[in-house]
């Protein structure tokens, strides 16, 4: 059997698979206040549940990175779904904070293989020009779980409760399984199902170099290598950066509309979904701008930059402008305006580790970056209490997410310098990296 456009069909297995894992860590947000109040708990007890969620979350993606590169694509997706839904399904039994951070510590760990997962997999079976359009579909699929999951966890604990509601949405990790191991037998080189015009466009597009130059043996860093290179630094102080304004929203959103607004659950559910339809359109777009960039003469180096700097543009001021949003909609709509910019600019940032290296350690390098980035939302997630004052007070709050962005920036534009394949250090240097090159805007060149 061959299956024409083979690739998007792998990339929708992706997103539907992030659909499930923000199903999944969203649920406690939402229904917290329920829980809160069943078992006496508070905004530092949720606090510091999400802190070990997210310490497990950072190891997780450096272990998983490792992993991906090491079993492969289609294991490693099934090994990270596997312990993230049943760890979700152990919340049913939680009683106490101590229990809770046990479970989300299993829950974190899980749900990290995610990421470098869908990056490794949109390096395998994409061609550079169309990779941050991928990404955005992939990133597209984190937006639609946090769409469809306040009003689908507001429904499922209204009529079964809390604790049924976190058995069933675990049942969704375990059904995905199935299509996954059907679909993704191999990488697009050997794979039963791809035609051969997919598979030489595919191969052909992922060779970046002059293909005047003879070949040269594929460069694949340890660790200890890979932080050698600004490139990478370049990627994960950006990460670092802009991780928290993505990680506030999901995390806080709910508590902000119960603190601000006195919502319940069920308004919760009705509304918490909204900026999220703005985030699927950013990411979206940020991936279909950045490709169309790249087909129309621009180089990679460009292409990527204006993007990423477009998303800050719609980032920074809207950021600012909800330290005075008094109503629910005008809140609503500028975080929605927020997290479409955070999705514009965050795919092509997740789709860098694929530009600067081959198939064989961009998980490692996407895993590496998303871990040291969960550092930062570990510690901004343990402030917001402190800065909003028990949540009676949110301006600090949104200035928190618009000193990062500027920062970001300057991580993509001066630290990872030109985007284009790192080669090995040569002997004796001590910066194998042409630094006077990187450090100088595009020339056109790719």
């Amino acid at each position: 059997m061959k299956m024409k456009n083979l690739r998007w069909l792998i990339i929708t297995l992706v997103a539907f698979a992030t659909i499930i894992n923000y199903i999944d860590r969203t649920a406690l947000s939402v229904m917290w206040p329920g829980i809160a109040e069943d078992l006496g708990m508070d905004s530092h007890d949720y606090a510091n549940i999400m802190s070990v969620f997210l310490i497990a979350y950072a190891i997780g993606q450096a272990v998983f990175g490792r992993v991906f590169d090491a079993i492969g694509t289609r294991i490693g997706f099934v090994l990270s779904i596997v312990v993230w839904s049943a760890s979700i399904a152990l919340h049913a039994v939680a009683s106490s904070v101590t229990s809770f951070s046990i479970f989300r510590v299993l829950l974190g760990f899980g749900e990290a293989g995610n990421w470098p997962g869908a990056t490794k997999a949109n390096a395998e079976w994409f061609p550079v020009k169309e990779r941050a359009l991928a990404q955005g579909i992939f990133g597209a699929g984190a937006s639609m779980g946090s769409i469809i999951a306040p009003p689908l966890i507001a429904f499922l604990y209204a009529y079964f409760g809390w604790q049924a509601t976190f058995m069933l949405v675990a049942g969704l990790g375990f059904i995905w399984i199935v299509p996954w191991l059907i679909v993704y037998k191999c990488g697009p080189e050997t794979h039963p199902w791809i035609t051969e015009e997919e598979r030489e466009y595919i191969l052909k597009g992922q060779i970046v170099a002059d293909e005047d130059k003879e070949a040269e043996p594929e460069y694949v860093p340890t660790y200890r290598e890979l932080l050698s290179h600004r490139q990478s630094w370049g990627v994960i102080l950006a990460r670092f950066f802009m991780e928290p304004i993505w990680w506030l929203f999901v995390a806080w959103l709910p508590l902000y509309l119960n603190d601000k607004f006195g919502f319940n659950v069920k308004e919760i559910g009705a509304s918490a979904w909204i900026p999220y339809v703005g985030a699927a359109a950013g990411a979206l777009f940020g991936g279909w701008l950045s490709g169309r960039l790249i087909n129309s003469g621009w180089s990679v180096t460009k292409s990527r930059r204006t993007v990423i700097t477009l998303g800050g543009v719609f980032m920074l001021p809207a950021l600012l402008a909800t330290t005075v949003a008094e109503t629910p909609m005008l809140a609503m709509g500028l975080i929605a305006i927020i997290l479409f910019g955070f999705q514009v600019s965050i795919n092509n940032v997740q789709t860098l580790p694929s530009d600067f290296f081959s198939g064989k350690s961009v998980a490692s390098l996407a895993g590496l970056s998303g871990a040291v980035g969960v550092i930062s939302v570990i510690t901004a997630i343990q402030l917001v209490p402190i800065i909003t004052n028990d949540g009676t007070y949110y301006p600090p709050f949104f200035i928190l997410g618009a000193s990062l962005v500027p920062l970001m920036l300057a991580a993509v534009w001066f630290i990872a310098g030109r985007i284009e394949p790192v080669k090995p250090k040569k002997k004796g240097s001590s910066n194998g990296d042409d630094d006077s090159k990187t450090l100088e805007l595009d020339n056109g060149k790719a």
